[in-house]
């Protein structure tokens, strides 16, 4: 079986990148087809590896200001050549579904989400990044034309694998296309429970508008306790001119420090809505307990009171009632890491395997 993978762009690492890492394990030969590159931002990820891009890579600030080129990327998808290939696996948050195969190539599609800024968070797209006027004002009619594209692209997909049950209900909302849903990997065995926390609480991960990081910062201001803050992202500026003395900036820290630091936290604060919400499963490998928006997919992986507990707006206000709570409430770590087990990446990996072996099995049979 000749297989292909193909990535939206590797100009980040991130919880999309794990799961491509994992494809990578799978079928170490396959060539890693993807709009855009940048060695230097991936941090050695993916070093060695066959990568073929776009003709976007050789346009000026492909690299450092991808998201200005959506316009290009439906043309800049379609012009990979997969007719060598008997299975084109993608993993894809916008335009890596939009390959084009041949009826003799299976193109199974691990959708993280339905292209969320063509869709319901199409009027936050200008705001959550810092485009340029000019730009700002193209985008509406860009958009009309990438949802109408997005909607037919979906049509190519010969088997979908949703990454949750909310983006599943996605997928068959946008795309009306039947999935299944196996989540993403966790590298669960990275982290461990330690007898004793430090009187910190913890948020991890890309400083984004939508990751509602605001919240958490206003509300920390008011009760005055330590919040320590992992991670890089256009918000970062931002919520450092918010943030009180309380409140510590760690930029983005190696994987050994990251561990000790959700393994000595009093709780994980988990503000955001999302598709499925990774770093909160590795508080919980840590043993931590979540304080969570009740949105998106982590609804169905924390029990309250056992595991974590919700807040039920977006607001610092909820944040600082959920914390007040919390400050009466005991958890179990041991039994908090117990849940996050099914996650582990070998898990993943072999239902994976098993899926993608099944459907070319499938597919070659149809053909013959």
């Amino acid at each position: 079986m000749k297989i292909a993978l193909v990535h939206d762009y590797l100009v980040q690492v991130g919880g999309a990148e794990k799961v491509l890492e994992c494809f990578t394990e799978l079928f170490p030969h396959a060539p890693i087809f993807t709009l855009v590159y940048d060695k230097e931002l991936m941090h050695g990820v993916f070093e060695g590896k066959n990568i073929k891009t776009s003709f976007i890579q050789k346009l000026p600030f492909s690299k450092s200001r991808h998201r200005i080129f959506p316009p290009l990327m439906p043309m800049a998808i379609e012009q990979f050549d997969f007719s060598d290939y008997d299975v084109v696996l993608s993993d894809s948050n916008s335009f890596a579904k939009g390959i084009v195969t041949g009826p003799e190539t299976l193109h199974i599609c691990y959708m993280h989400t339905p292209m969320r800024y063509a869709w319901d968070d199409c009027q936050k797209y200008t705001s959550d990044f810092s485009f340029p006027d000019i730009i700002k004002k193209f985008v509406p009619l860009a958009m009309n034309y990438i949802r109408l594209w997005d909607r037919i692209s979906a049509d190519r997909i010969d088997k979908i694998i949703a990454n949750s049950n909310f983006v599943a209900r996605r997928i068959k909302k946008y795309y009306h296309k039947e999935n299944v849903v196996i989540h993403p990997p966790v590298n669960v065995q990275n982290f461990y429970v330690s007898e004793k926390q430090e009187d910190y609480f913890l948020i991890v991960g890309r400083m984004m508008a939508y990751k509602k990081n605001d919240i958490a910062i206003k509300a920390f201001n008011k009760l005055g306790l330590p919040l320590k803050v992992i991670g890089r992202g256009p918000e970062l500026k931002k919520l450092k001119k918010i943030a009180g003395p309380n409140i510590e900036f760690l930029g983005r820290v190696p994987d050994e420090e990251l561990a000790m630091h959700y393994s000595k936290c009093r709780a994980f604060i988990f503000p955001q809505e999302e598709d499925f919400g990774i770093v909160a499963i590795e508080a919980m490998a840590s043993g931590r307990p979540v304080i969570a928006f009740r949105g998106g997919d982590i609804p169905e992986h924390i029990e309250e009171g056992k595991t974590g507990i919700f807040i039920e707006k977006q607001t610092a206000d909820d944040i600082m009632e959920a914390i007040r709570k919390f400050e009466n409430m005991k958890f179990d770590p041991h039994y908090i890491r117990a849940q996050s087990l099914k996650f582990d990446r070998e898990i993943f990996k072999a239902k994976i395997r098993e899926y993608v072996e099944a459907e070319a099995e499938k597919h070659k049979n149809s053909s013959d």
